[in-house]
């Protein structure tokens, strides 16, 4: 039903700007009850930080940048979501327009610059959801004229501890000028072990809330060793793989909105950020899981993360294109697959990760 509804929307909505069309999007969403999620095969469950998801597929961070909507989203039948990016103070980000559909190319190019309400209104917002059923997480960076970064995702963190399964750390949005640079190996060691003792502290006494670390597709392999080496040695629970990226494949149709600055999303970013997650499992020799995103548009395709590593995975930008309906068709299509190969999903995680690593998909 919501996707035939999708496909009678959709002509209004891509004739609309982008960001007003996304706004009405959540407005709609904002409206509809909330409903229990449609009850998922048991194969498609997952265990992994110590959590049990009812199935891999998630929203990523930017669709609900400000947690205004995340159990109607839990209702559309994803496993989890995460909102967000969250920043301590309320800002405006970038000026409009700032996000662009390449339409022939099922991209988004955004360079929205962590726009967002505030921390304040995160924790309220999340506060009234508390006891709810479903796994929601929270994308965190720092104000981007913050004089201290590390002590802008402490806040966050000791803020949203205990209102959220998950808490990502952004260090890799493109959008936020230097931001990128907090993937230096001094810098990023320094704000993990905060991130954590912080979360350690602010948790003490019930269950931890998950910390992960998100890293663009853009790293050298010199750089993603580096990476791995810090994420291991200050014990986070997880690396995402990966955030948009600032390349431009030569392959784009959509050429003068290609032009344009910011984070390319979506079916063009689906190969680079999938061999940078197989390089990654192969780093992290599966001491803690990671969370593929970049290019999931269908069953294939989150499949293909799943075997180059991803434990779990996230889409965003196939949403614009095809709508809510796609979670249900992923789902099914997993289960295919699964059926069709004889294995559980645990199994198939970095199954091919080595021979995607070297770019045989």
């Amino acid at each position: 039903m919501i996707g035939a509804l999708f496909s009678l929307a959709r002509p209004a909505l891509h004739a609309l700007d982008a960001e007003t069309a996304h706004q009405l999007t959540i407005r709609s969403l904002s409206l509809m009850p909330v409903t229990p999620a449609p009850r998922d095969d048991a194969r498609l469950a997952v265990d992994v930080f110590g959590r049990r998801f009812p199935n891999p597929v998630g929203l990523a961070a930017g669709f609900d940048k400000q947690c205004e909507v995340p159990d109607q989203l839990l209702s559309l039948g994803f496993g989890f979501v995460e909102l967000g990016g969250v920043v301590p103070r309320p800002q405006e980000g970038n000026p409009r327009p700032r996000v662009f559909r390449l339409s022939r190319d099922e991209a988004v190019i955004n360079r929205f610059g962590l726009n967002s309400d505030g921390l304040d209104v995160a924790r309220e917002r999340l506060s009234r959801r508390l006891g709810r059923p479903g796994v929601v997480g929270v994308n965190i960076g720092a104000n981007k004229d913050s004089a201290d970064r590390i002590a802008d995702y402490v806040a966050c963190i000791e803020t949203l501890c205990g209102l959220v399964d998950f808490l990502t750390i952004n260090v890799s949005s493109p959008n936020t000028p230097g931001l990128r640079d907090l993937q230096g190996e001094a810098f990023l060691d320094d704000l993990l072990a905060r991130s954590v003792e912080a979360r350690d502290k602010a948790d003490e006494g019930r269950k931890k809330t998950i910390i992960l670390l998100k890293i663009a597709p853009d790293l050298s392999l010199e750089t993603l060793d580096a990476i791995v080496a810090t994420a291991l040695k200050r014990n986070i629970d997880g690396l995402t793989v990966s955030n948009t990226t600032v390349a431009r494949p030569e392959t784009l149709k959509e050429k003068a909105l290609a032009a344009e600055t910011g984070g390319l999303s979506g079916r063009p970013l689906f190969v680079p950020s999938t061999r940078i997650l197989a390089e990654t499992f192969l780093r992290v020799e599966r001491r803690i899981p990671l969370i593929g995103v970049g290019g999931v548009d269908s069953a294939d395709a989150a499949w293909a993360k799943i075997r180059a590593g991803a434990s779990l995975v996230q889409l965003y930008s196939a949403m614009v294109y095809k709508g809510p309906g796609l979670i249900g068709d992923i789902k099914r299509g997993l289960l295919e697959k699964l059926a069709q190969d004889r294995m559980s999903l645990p199994q198939a995680v970095g199954r091919d990760a080595s021979a995607m690593a070297q770019g045989r998909f």
